[in-house]
């Protein structure tokens, strides 16, 4: 789960991530040293092979890239139209361009992060993390990837420059992480403790802790086109909550149906539609942007659990862990227009898109493994073993301008 620049040594929590801790990449267990930061982690030399691994997996290296941005306001889309604008294949922002192209999974049930090569489908590292590691999240400015540990009531930094872990930073139950997006706040949503908690994003300070006692199972959510509200799943009472961003209250209550569970949330490219998808009814609601209504449900496949946009903005992925298969939707009809199905079947979780758009990566979270999957013909591509109940992984680089959370929602 995103900040500033020189975050690294920026993360300074009452000392407790005074100095990164660096660990081995290659299996073994984490061995604490100084990580360097981002601008001095490189020889000139590595850089250079690292920068051209990243434009290799971005689809080259001649697609125009992005500014670094500074928190204090939200950024003006790209494109009004598109709320995915910047994410096109390739638009990697300089501060992420030498950034190995490397899939982070968090082990939920062992208590580890495995690191993959997106180009060899292969195991390049693997440490230790805190108790239930449930998501990896970029943060806002991209320089950090933050594990969930929320059993663990810890924070993990990940330097993805690295691929090194830093020191632990206590939050309490952080199930899941988002950033608001003028880059100022943090949002842990604490899931055992019905909260939602506001804490400065730089140094995870606590500043506001909302409680949610509407909302048991708060998990997931995804912004407003303007960025001022946001639309909140709650797990197990089956309707959503209306956050005001700005204010950190609620605002309203969506009721779906009885017995519904939504999880991930995604807008539409044209900010009018929330997509919501609910494990328990095997499908998606649409929620209206603008008047907050229910206007429909479409059935997609049991257990639907992840929505992935893909880089075209033209589709939108969901994985449905019940079945072991990826709907994909039409952002232009919000219907079907194919299935993919993993061969010998599978539970197809939480990932993201590789940075060329060409690959969708989802956990297996009851077969300890992650897919890999050709989003032009739907082939499994890899099918790598993993730690036991791998749950959010994050696809790293993507394309963007800053981070609002989740595995890695770009904007």
């Amino acid at each position: 789960m995103p900040r500033p620049p020189h975050l690294f040594p920026a993360i300074a929590v009452a000392g407790a991530v005074a100095v990164l801790a660096g660990c081995g990449g290659s299996g073994q267990s984490a061995q604490r040293s100084p990580t360097p930061t981002a601008s001095t982690a490189a020889t000139p030399s590595a850089t250079a092979t690292r920068r051209s691994r990243a434009a290799a997996a971005a689809g080259g290296h001649r697609t125009r890239g992005f500014a670094a941005l500074r928190p204090g306001r939200i950024p003006a889309l790209l494109d009004p139209a598109d709320v995915y604008a910047a994410d096109r294949p390739g638009r990697l922002a300089a501060r992420v361009r030498s950034d190995p192209a490397r899939v982070y999974v968090p082990n939920s049930d062992s208590g580890t992060v495995d690191v993959i090569a997106q180009r060899t489908g292969r195991i390049v590292g693997h440490f230790a993390v805190g108790r239930r590691p449930q998501h990896v999240t970029p943060s806002w400015d991209m320089r950090t990837l933050w594990v969930t540990n929320n059993e663990g009531n810890t924070l993990t930094p990940i330097n993805p420059r690295t691929g090194h872990r830093g020191a632990d930073v206590p939050v309490d139950d952080p199930y899941n992480l988002y950033f608001t997006a003028d880059g100022r706040r943090a949002i842990v949503v604490a899931e055992r403790l019905r909260r939602l908690d506001f804490r400065t994003a730089r140094t995870m300070r606590l500043r506001h802790a909302l409680p949610v006692p509407q909302c048991p199972g708060v998990d997931h959510m995804d912004f407003t086109a303007a960025g001022h509200r946001a639309l909140v799943s709650c797990e197990f009472a089956g309707r959503m909550i209306v956050l005001d961003l700005d204010r950190e209250r609620v605002r309203r209550s969506i009721e779906l149906r009885p017995g519904a569970m939504p999880q991930d949330v995604k807008l539409s490219p044209d900010g009018r539609t929330f997509y919501v998808a609910d494990m328990a009814s095997n499908g998606v609601w649409v929620i209206d942007a603008r008047t907050w209504r229910v206007r429909r449900f479409q059935h997609t496949g049991r257990g639907a659990h992840g929505l992935y946009p893909s880089r075209d903005s033209r589709f939108l992925y969901v994985s449905n862990r019940g079945e072991g298969t990826v709907s994909v939707l039409s952002f232009r009809t919000g219907r079907p227009v194919r299935t993919w199905r993993i061969p010998g079947g599978g539970s197809p979780d939480m990932g993201g898109v590789s940075a060329n758009g060409r690959v969708l990566w989802l956990t297996g979270r009851y077969n300890a493994e992650l897919y890999a999957i050709s989003t032009r013909t739907g082939k499994l591509l890899h099918r790598v073993p993993v730690g036991a109940g791998p749950h959010g992984a994050c696809v790293w680089p993507q394309p963007g301008r800053y981070s609002i959370g989740h595995t890695g929602i770009l904007r």
